[in-house]
């Protein structure tokens, strides 16, 4: 959903915005700038795990759309989704005109059809991606946009961090499925490597990841599992020197609200279309193992290499080096061209 920012930016520069989304995307979706209205619906072909297909769930979609029926849609597919699904069901709830990326025939689903591999490059970052296909559908983003990913946060978030205004960095060890995270131990090494060095650590995660952060914090870092929403959350990272955390949404949040990630990313998906965009990156893991392009939600790898093989201090190394600008106000950090001395 972040990743998506600037092309509805694009369309809300000369349109009203409804924005259709599921559960999970929610939160995001009410955050993201040039959004008027906001439809949920838990769609059966994207949502994982999906609600039965049934004709009552499909009716929901219009039903909830009501009689303020738009009059044309932009689907703003990922580059293994079939926007032909919600296509279909957008035409019969009265959607005259239709857009969006497709490699099958789409018949008459589609007013304005990219085809992948051919109009639309698909080694390019996601936030690009959603760009040309609001382009084609005639929503090109303003010269004065800067395509940057960008949210609204919470700016005040001293119930969470106190009044302590000590710079620091933050940890997130959790991410949707195992294929994507750094084992725990690894994260609970580096929180204790940057504590060593005297930074100030805050790690997050969801309510069902406290036994996780209660780990890797382990009472040398500020533990703020469970404790944050969308907004705060964002609040929390806006004011880190960087990030460190796998492929997931917090790092993406992470860079709309212009913090560096240092990512942990394994190469189940393309780090060239998922990497964090528009903030300054440090990309580790082995790009080139082989569950590269899987999409596996299981490691299919005994010991799982692509990141195992990420040590804490080259996790820390380069925290430093992308946090360095704001670390330089703690004493006992020396920092000397961006290097820990």
């Amino acid at each position: 959903m972040i990743v998506s920012g600037p092309a509805i930016r694009a369309v809300a520069a000369s349109a009203r915005v409804t924005l259709l989304c599921g559960p999970v995307g929610e939160s995001a979706a009410r955050a993201l700038p040039g959004v008027d209205d906001v439809v949920v619906w838990d769609c059966p072909w994207i949502s994982n795990p999906a609600p039965r297909a049934t004709p009552e769930s499909i009716q929901q979609l219009t039903d909830l759309l009501g009689d303020d029926i738009p009059e044309e849609a932009v689907i703003l597919t990922s580059f293994h989704q079939s926007p032909l699904p919600l296509a279909l069901v957008l035409r019969l709830a009265g959607v005259g005109r239709v857009s969006g990326a497709s490699v099958d025939y789409p018949g008459s689903l589609l007013d304005v059809r990219l085809r992948p591999g051919e109009d639309l490059q698909e080694d390019q970052p996601e936030p690009l991606r959603a760009l040309r296909i609001a382009a084609a559908a005639g929503f090109p983003l303003p010269p004065e946009d800067d395509g940057l990913l960008r949210v609204r946060y919470d700016d005040d978030v001293s119930d969470l961090l106190g009044d302590d205004t000590e710079p620091f960095v933050a940890v997130h060890p959790g991410a949707s499925v195992p294929s994507r995270r750094w084992p725990a131990g690894r994260y609970w090494a580096a929180v204790r490597l940057l504590a060593e060095k005297g930074v100030r650590v805050v790690v997050t995660g969801s309510p069902a990841e406290r036994e996780l952060t209660a780990y890797v914090s382990g009472g040398l870092a500020t533990d703020l599992g469970g404790r944050t929403d969308f907004g705060s959350m964002g609040g929390v990272l806006a004011r880190a020197g960087a990030l460190i955390a796998g492929n997931t949404g917090p790092a993406h949040l992470a860079a709309a609200v212009g913090t560096p990630v240092v990512s942990l990313f394994s190469p189940i998906l393309p780090a060239i279309r998922w990497a964090p965009y528009g903030v300054p990156v440090v990309l580790l893991g082995d790009q080139e193992e082989a569950c590269r392009g899987t999409r596996a939600r299981e490691c299919p790898l005994p010991g799982h290499p692509c990141l195992a093989g990420v040590t804490p201090e080259e996790a820390v190394d380069a925290c430093l080096r992308l946090a360095a600008p704001r670390l330089a106000e703690i004493p006992r950090v020396q920092l000397q061209n961006g290097q820990l001395s």
